[in-house]
């Protein structure tokens, strides 16, 4: 019964902001957007930045299950503050930017955790591997220069070496771990 009254929650604030079409497609504010990866080099934590990242999402406020993601992550555009570990990150044992230039999200469908928790299900790629990805995200709607918008904020852990990310020497996970989180604070207007 809670999960229904959520169900309800969301779907009536969704109809509300997308009356009177059926479904609401929303581009990503990459003025407003950050989206970084957090990982640990010698035992060291860094971060770094995804910029320029677009994104569009569809979600139809009847159906909240049924949503649509398409994410482009433009790796040449990645920011750290080290150009020497820039250069790392877009040589071919890393990223291998001259081959794979992006890497993307697509997802097709949702699962309603709570009235603004959910689950998006789908496939992340980055250089020649796509593996399936559960993307849990926190959606609240807000208003942005006097228009709605939404606000979703994520944490998922994904492992690089499952993504070629880490040939030769970075393969070795004894430096930098397997693990790198991806950390997601954007804002999307309705298109």
């Amino acid at each position: 019964m809670r999960k229904l009254s959520h169900y309800l929650m969301l779907a009536s604030t969704l109809l509300f902001v997308t009356a009177p079409t059926q479904a609401a497609m929303w581009e990503l504010d990459p003025g407003q957007s950050l989206v970084y990866f957090k990982y640990s080099y010698g035992g060291e934590p860094f971060q770094g930045e995804f910029r320029n990242v677009q994104a569009t999402f569809d979600i139809d406020p009847m159906r909240p299950s049924s949503c649509e993601f398409q994410v482009t992550i433009p790796i040449e555009d990645v920011y750290v503050d080290s150009p020497e570990v820039k250069d790392y990150l877009l040589d071919y044992e890393l990223f291998d930017v001259d081959t794979w230039p992006t890497a993307s999200f697509t997802a097709e469908n949702c699962s309603v955790q709570s009235a603004d928790t959910f689950v998006a299900d789908g496939t992340l790629t980055i250089r020649d591997q796509t593996h399936p990805l559960s993307f849990p995200f926190n959606l609240t709607m807000e208003t942005c220069d006097g228009q709605v918008c939404f606000h979703m904020t994520s944490e998922v852990t994904i492992q690089r070496l499952e993504y070629g990310v880490g040939q030769g020497y970075w393969a070795n996970t004894a430096e930098v771990p397997n693990e790198v989180a991806i950390e997601v604070d954007v804002y999307a207007m309705q298109k």
